[in-house]
């Protein structure tokens, strides 16, 4: 088609010097953990995200309109947008290589890191495209640019030739990316049509400016094996389709787009959608630059303190005194909303971008909102008064559950006597405090003297927890480490757990980090997953990241969670004076209270990983477990036969 061809402006704009390099490729398939969050379902699913994110790069960019997706019967996918198609001259630092084979066989190498050839981007550090390549037994990628078609193969990140002028092309333009995942690499994971086809119907939702084109040759149940996707009315279609026939406060949900640039003179723009509902529990869905953000950040956090501070502001208007006592948390519970954000240079919380860390987000989300909504409740006061009616409501029954937990959690603290075990805090309520549950007595002693009292409270456990995977329930009833637990989290077991009764806001796991230390943590997330699921799935539990090493220089000292960070540590040096000094941790007993503190325990300074499960795919986790901890030996040697060749190193 004409309107798919390049201009020489465009063609200019976008070249071999647009690609900037910074470092090689080697490390990723000896750690694919680094770079896409393992090796399992989720991992898999994530290498169509990071292509399909470069092509919606370029719709947003304006230079696409169109973007196929098609899943083969092979389980290789293929990815086609009709874009300006990556770059073929040679780079300028790379004599005899075309810009993109740099771009697909180097960590690091991307027209994104400038700011000139794409003002916003979800493909941000350069890795994506290379990554997919360094996963994936086979990769094929076309390019028609200006008239000529033009392929290259890969194999596990190297080529397999030279760019080659295959064909003309008149009427197209763009790129194709076929890939097919290295089973040395996945196992026996496999793409799930399902699955594909949600997160590229929510990407059609997030640019109304994109037709999204999906096949696939494997059927999945009800899973369309064909659909085109388009969305003139973005998250607002988006909301609407997901609330369906449900009832709520508002007629119209509160939704609105603004552009940065015209209001701020920045470049990008949010895209919003929210209303409340009695008929569901609340949720909210976030994106940057059309990459989910399933833990929020800056971004998300603007949009609630500029709806908060708007529902205080009617509240005030109408003389509501009770508007007053709204939280965040009221806002959130019955409200569904869906925030989308572009901005340049977006910093992520990890490369799988879970959580967006822009600062300058929360202001640019914060201040474009606010005056929509303040507008919004203004113009609709029918609307403005049921939500304020039905917040009100949940702020005075979050304030009496308040009230009722802080007289149960005293006079618990009072009956609770487990003395040389439970070392609790000293704060009567539950918001902001901790529970770490700690191996042993020894690890416990300097995990005392490491805590702050006020949120922390210590539970040393001595051996191992039960596994409670088929154990009877008398035997989880007489065991003297799971009636401890459960008496200091405040809670009961399986039907009886009540989530409003939990005595801590966060429960975090902090074991050796050693196998012994992996075990207990394994045994304890069993314990959680089957007696006290909703502790999972409201955010509660996490694992604390005790780190393996301590590097010393003169001075200067730093900490390294395992080998690699050691070794790129020692590679580099710590900018001190004279040889570095190596300690490795056998436990936390070993560490003082200082190196405990700066590490692992201060909010301010430690890494915690949240434990969740995956919600497109609850149900594997449940088999996972059964086949790890359950009573059938020949499942766990099954799936020990299945990925022990993905173990790369053993700590015996």
């Amino acid at each position: 088609m004409a309107d798919d061809l390049l201009t020489p402006a465009e063609s200019s704009d976008y070249n071999a010097a647009s690609i900037e390099v910074l470092e090689g490729l080697e490390p990723v398939r000896k750690r694919p953990g680094m770079y896409i969050g393992g090796t399992d379902d989720r991992a898999l699913h994530h290498l169509v995200a990071e292509i399909l994110d470069n092509s919606m790069d370029e719709a947003v960019a304006g230079h696409a309109s169109r973007i196929e997706v098609t899943l083969h019967e092979d389980h290789s996918v293929t990815i086609t947008d009709n874009g300006r198609g990556m770059p073929v001259d040679e780079h300028p630092k790379f004599p005899g290589k075309s810009a993109l084979e740099v771009i697909l066989c180097t960590l690091h190498a991307g027209g994104k890191f400038s700011g000139k050839a794409y003002q916003t981007s979800g493909g941000l550090h350069g890795v994506g495209a290379s990554v997919v390549n360094a996963l994936s037994d086979i990769m094929i990628v076309q390019v028609a640019r200006n008239k000529v078609l033009y392929e290259q193969r890969f194999s596990r990140g190297k080529p397999q030739g030279k760019l080659e002028q295959v064909g003309q092309a008149p009427n197209r333009r763009g790129t194709t990316v076929t890939f097919h995942a290295d089973e040395e690499i996945f196992g026996s994971h496999r793409f799930k049509p399902h699955r594909l086809f949600h997160s590229i119907r929510s990407k059609a939702y997030l640019f109304s400016g994109v037709e999204i084109r999906w096949k696939s040759a494997i059927p999945d149940g009800d899973t369309p094996m064909e659909a085109t996707f388009h969305f003139p009315g973005g998250l607002s279609d988006f909301l609407r389709e997901t609330l369906g026939s449900a009832s709520t406060y508002a007629e119209r949900p509160f939704a609105g787009t603004v552009d940065f640039q015209e209001r701020f003179g920045t470049p990008g723009k949010v895209e919003w959608a929210i209303n409340w509902t009695p008929s569901r529990d609340g949720f909210l869905q976030s994106y940057c630059n059309t990459v989910p953000t399933p833990e929020g950040g800056t971004h998300v956090a603007g949009f609630w303190a500029a709806i908060l501070k708007g529902i205080k502001g009617y509240g005030e208007l109408v003389n509501n005194k009770k508007a007053a006592n709204i939280t965040r948390e009221d806002l959130m519970t019955g409200g569904c909303a869906l925030v989308s954000c572009f901005i340049r240079e977006p910093e992520f919380v990890g490369q799988t971008k879970d959580r967006l860390a822009t600062t300058e987000a929360q202001r640019l989300v914060e201040n474009a909102v606010r005056d929509h909504f303040d507008n919004w409740l203004a113009s609709d006061t029918k609307s403005a008064g049921a939500i304020l009616d039905f917040l009100v409501l949940r702020a005075e029954e979050r304030l009496r559950r308040k009230q009722e937990k802080e007289t149960q959690r005293k006079s618990a603290t009072k009956k609770l006597r487990l003395p040389g075990k439970l070392v609790d805090c000293t704060s009567n309520t539950r918001e902001g405090t901790e529970l770490f549950i700690v191996e042993g007595d020894s690890a416990g002693g300097s995990a005392k003297m490491a805590r702050f009292r006020q949120t922390q409270a210590l539970l040393p456990l001595r051996g191992k927890i039960l596994n409670v995977l088929g154990a009877a329930s008398s035997k989880l009833g007489s065991n003297a480490e799971i009636n401890d637990l459960t008496q200091a989290l405040g809670v009961g077991l399986g039907s009886r757990f009540r989530i409003d009764d939990l005595r801590y806001d966060k429960i975090i796991i902090m074991t050796d980090a050693d196998v012994d230390g992996a075990h207990i943590a394994s045994l304890l997330m069993t314990f959680f997953f089957t007696q006290m699921r909703p502790l999972i799935d409201n955010g509660h539990l996490y694992l604390a990241c005790p780190p393996l090493y301590r590097l010393t220089q003169g001075a200067k000292r730093v900490y390294c969670i395992d080998e690699a960070e050691r070794e790129a540590w020692l590679e580099k040096g710590l900018g001190g004076k004279g040889k570095i000094d190596v300690s490795r941790f056998k436990g936390l007993g070993e560490m003082d209270a200082k190196d405990l503190k700066e590490t692992t325990m201060d909010p301010a300074t430690r890494k915690l990983i949240r434990v969740t499960i995956d919600e497109d795919e609850p149900g594997e986790t449940g088999d996972l477990v059964e086949r790890l901890m359950g009573k059938k030996p020949e499942l766990r040697f099954q799936y020990i036969q299945e990925n022990a060749r993905f173990v790369e190193e053993l700590d015996v």
